[in-house]
This record gives C-alpha cells, structure tokens and sequence, in this order.
C-alpha cells in the first residue's frame, strides 16, 4: 500500500533500497559511527545437536552474538540474536548505534509478529519466501536506522511522530502480498519495536542520562543498575499489564507497526544517573521464564560467570536458547563504567540480592529450573506430591512478584486511561 499523499521523511531515499549491511562504531573522522549488530562477529561454533532419528544434525540453529568495549568512553555495547528454526527468524537483528561527536545513541529490537503475519509476502532470489512478520521486522530496522542517522545529524528530531512517520514510509515502499483470508488480527508486515534513545548530557556537574523509550507492541525497553536492579520502562500494548499474568497468558496486541492499518508509537522522557545498564529486548528473553526477576537473574549470572563482554554475551545466548520457544533478540548498552571488570564488580551485591530473595526457594519439582534460575533452586528435603505443584508454583510466583514488582514498575508509564 504505498500513499502517494504521504511525504517523504528527511533522509529517506526515494525508493525502497536494499538494506546494507550494518555499521560497526570505530574511531572514524565521519559524524557518525554507529553501532549495530555484525553479522561478521558470530558466537563461536558449536557441534550440531542430534537429528530427529538421534544422528547429526543437519542445520545448526543460527545466533549471532556482538560486543564493543570502549574503556576511553565508559561504553560497553553487545547484542544477542537467536532463532528457533533456521532461516525462519522473524526477530530482525538487534540494533545498537552510538553518536560520539552529539553524545547520544539508540539501542532497539524489532520482532516480526508471526501470529498475524504469518502469510508470505516475499520470495528471495533462491525461490524461498519470506513471511509478513520477517519482512515486517527488517523493514522497520531499517527505517529506524535512517531516522536515527538523521537524530543524529541533527536533521531530524526524536519526537516519536517522526519515528512513526519514518516507519509508515518505508512500509509503504516495502514488498508486500496481500492475502485473500482477511479478519481483524490480519496485519500487512507486523513487528513490534521497543527502542531507547540516550543522551548524555550534565547537570549542575553530576553526569546524568536523558532516556527516550518508544515501544510498538509487546517488546520491553528496560533500565538496569546495581542499587535498584532491573526496571521496565514499557508498557506492553495489550489489555493485560501485569507482568506475572502476561507469563501466564498470551494476550493479543492492541498496537503495532504495521503496513495496513493506522499504528502509534508511545513514548515518554526521563532522566537517569549514571552509570547504568539501558536494555532493549523481544520476548523471547523475558516471556518464556517463571517470574519477571528471572529475566534480571540472567543476565546478572552471566555477566558475573563471564570475564569480558563477549563471553558475556555468548552466555546469554546459550542461556536463552536453553529455556525460550520463541526467536530472541537483546540489546544492552552500558554507560559510565571502567570496561567490563568494573560493571561485573558493581552488579556482585545486586546478584547475590536476587539469588536470595527470588531464586532459592523454588519449589521442588519446578521444570528443571528455566534458563534463567541458573540451576540454583533449592526445595524441601522431604518428596513432594507432584499434583500439588502447579497450586505451589503459583503461590511462589504470586509472593515473588509482589516483592519484586514495585522496584521493577518504578518507572513503569501510566495506563492510556491514566493519562487522559
């Protein structure tokens, strides 16, 4: 659907090009020296896992894995990428970019929504096709990675109706097939977009962040420090906001960038200390674990196992491949610390809090613990009858939560009935 009304965004080509492959940030004498995920920096290969008839198998499941540690600026960057079935991942690759010269960056994950995109709407040159959701996400980086490059020149603003417009563009001009089985949760290119902009900048001479988050949909933009731990600062677009009861169920998105029908991208501004640890992630990471300060205990165990930031980051990979049904993006950007052995000494007291107040203790029995429990549940001696433990599991989810959930919804945004 290409509106011949609608204007061109500034710094917007005037056709739909091909996506180039993403920039790496080195000290270059240029403007701008982003920096996003390298399809070059893959995780270190593994042996296949067995076939279906226990042989080798044939395809390895792809990840990709990215760090930049920059001690001179206090900059830490790595990225995680994943998908469940080799060549059908409809995460596009995390994007991460950092502006030295103005000071500020964006980090983002896009995750193709396959429910309502699940039609094909793209056909590569070797025959294979593509589906809505897969086109969906990569267009949407790519536009996201324009709009910021102009953000960045200083050609542009950060005002989330100029993202948005940036985004209807580059739909609009992107391969599409429209499907002859219609209904409301049909969408044309579908992908959900949680990003967050940074800036730094000072106050009275304390260094200090401006954050920008914008979100279509059910990806997460967070917030991560030593003395207040893991905190959200998205609101997922769907009926339901609780973040127990979103593990329990799978509630249908209100809102997300689409080709087809009229889409918002929410946002709002705060400002934050440094250091800190801003993280964006799809829910590959945070939806497929027992309680939402298992998604914290993650990536704080790693980080604590790992002694530079790529092994970090190929941690986490493994980490999530082990426990998630779904394809997985993260993106995490660290400011303000001494390269990675001060960021991993400063977040050793926050682990051991979360070790005790929301890993031990799991119940007996609890499936063989999720990816992110780290295998340190602890339950009672004596067996357990295995019928009482969905009653058990859900009672230590409820007490967990109700500890956990005031620190991580500290900056939660308000309902869209709150603010009216």
């Amino acid at each position: 659907m290409t509106d011949p009304e609608r204007p061109v965004p500034t710094g917007a080509p005037s056709r739909y090009p091909a996506p180039q492959p993403p920039l790496r940030a080195v000290p270059s004498p240029g403007p701008l020296a982003p920096a996003s995920a390298d399809p070059g920096r893959a995780a270190p290969p593994e042996p296949p896992g067995p076939g279906p008839e226990g042989g080798p198998g044939t395809r390895q499941v792809p990840q990709r894995i990215w760090c930049e540690d920059d001690d001179r600026t206090g900059l830490l960057a790595m990225s995680v990428w994943t998908e469940r079935v080799p060549g059908r991942g409809e995460d596009a690759e995390p994007f991460i970019a950092h502006h030295r010269s103005s000071h500020q960056g964006l980090l983002a994950v896009f995750d193709g929504s396959g429910g309502s995109g699940a039609a094909p709407a793209w056909q590569a040159p070797d025959g294979d096709s593509r589906t809505g959701a897969w086109v969906g996400s990569r267009v949407a980086r790519l536009a996201t990675d324009v709009w910021f490059r102009a953000v960045a020149e200083d050609t542009e603003t950060t005002a989330p109706e100029r993202l948005c417009e940036y985004l209807q563009y580059f739909l609009d001009h992107a391969p599409q097939r429209r499907s002859k089985i219609s209904g409301t949760m049909r969408r044309l290119l579908p992908t959900t977009l949680a990003a967050l902009h940074y800036r730094l900048t000072r106050a009275r001479d304390v260094p200090e962040l401006e954050l920008r988050p914008l979100w279509a949909g059910d990806s997460r933009a967070y917030v991560l420090t030593p003395a207040a731990g893991l905190q959200v600062l998205t609101r997922d677009h769907t009926r339901e906001a609780d973040a127990l009861e979103l593990l329990r169920t799978d509630p249908p998105m209100t809102n997300l960038v689409c080709a087809d029908r009229e889409f918002t991208v929410d946002s709002r501004r705060l400002t934050y200390p440094l250091p800190c640890v801003l993280v964006a992630a799809t829910d590959g990471f945070f939806g497929y674990v027992h309680t939402p300060a298992d998604f914290e205990s993650l990536l704080l165990r790693t980080m604590r196992e790992a002694h530079t930031g790529d092994e970090w980051a190929d941690r986490v990979r493994r980490e999530v491949q082990g426990y998630t049904a779904d394809d997985a993006s993260l993106a995490v950007v660290a400011l303000g610390y001494h390269g990675f052995e001060d960021l991993r000494a400063r977040f050793a007291h926050r682990l051991e809090e979360v070790t005790d107040r929301y890993v031990r203790g799991r119940p007996q029995g609890l499936d063989g613990p999720s990816g992110a429990s780290g295998g340190t549940g602890t339950g009672p001696a004596a067996p357990e009858d295995p019928a009482e433990l969905p009653a058990r599991v859900r009672a230590w989810q409820d007490s967990t939560w109700h500890t956990y959930r005031p620190g991580y919804e500290t900056h939660l945004p308000p309902a869209p009935e709150e603010r009216a």
